[in-house]
């Protein structure tokens, strides 16, 4: 993003509490539980929301892991990802804004599919990697590097989504590659 596309995003006064003006439900899933509710860095919020949620899904993660993939987060991934487009549109629509910051869901998508990427039994034995996760994410979500602000021109709900679950590619690719590559040249 350029300076100016930056300033005309986010140097906007935002609406205090402007997720009132939608329904509970479509305020308890879009903003995680109420984690995009922070008045500062709400997807920062989100994020950290839920990687924490992450590590006691590892536990039931474990049973699923394919090698160096995770079929567990992959589908929780993309179940948030097609659950709350629904959701994030009335909530767009309710409010009169598109992609408020207090809008988390996609963060939580986020931080799911890069979790994808790593076997659940690394998180449980090495908590560390939810850390890195975490800040891969947020830098591919704030920077939106490599197409993935190409992503939020997607029509409503969908760009929401889609910028953030590519951010966790991305994050989940870098995160795998840093992992390996270690262990490799280690051998």
């Amino acid at each position: 993003m350029n300076r100016e596309e930056l300033k005309e995003k986010y140097g906007k006064k935002r609406v205090p509490h402007e997720w009132r003006k939608t329904d509970k439900v479509s305020t308890l899933i879009t903003t995680f539980f109420g984690s995009g509710m922070s008045p500062k860095a709400p997807g920062t919020m989100g994020s950290l929301a839920a990687a924490v949620v992450a590590y006691p899904m590892a536990i039931f993660a474990k049973h699923f892991d394919c090698g160096l993939f995770n079929l567990f987060f992959l589908a929780a991934a993309l179940i948030v990802f097609f659950a709350a487009i629904p959701f994030v549109k009335k909530a767009m629509k309710d409010t009169g804004t598109e992609d408020p910051g207090w809008i988390v869901i996609d963060e939580v998508c986020g931080i799911f599919i890069a979790l994808a990427f790593i076997p659940a039994e690394t998180i449980l034995t090495a908590p560390w990697v939810l850390a890195i996760a975490f800040g891969l994410f947020r830098f591919f979500d704030i920077l939106k590097p490599l197409g993935i602000h190409k992503m939020e021109k997607l029509p409503g709900a969908w760009g929401v989504m889609a910028d953030d679950l590519l951010g966790g590619i991305y994050a989940g690719l870098v995160l795998v590659i840093g992992l390996v590559a270690p262990a490799v040249f280690l051998m």
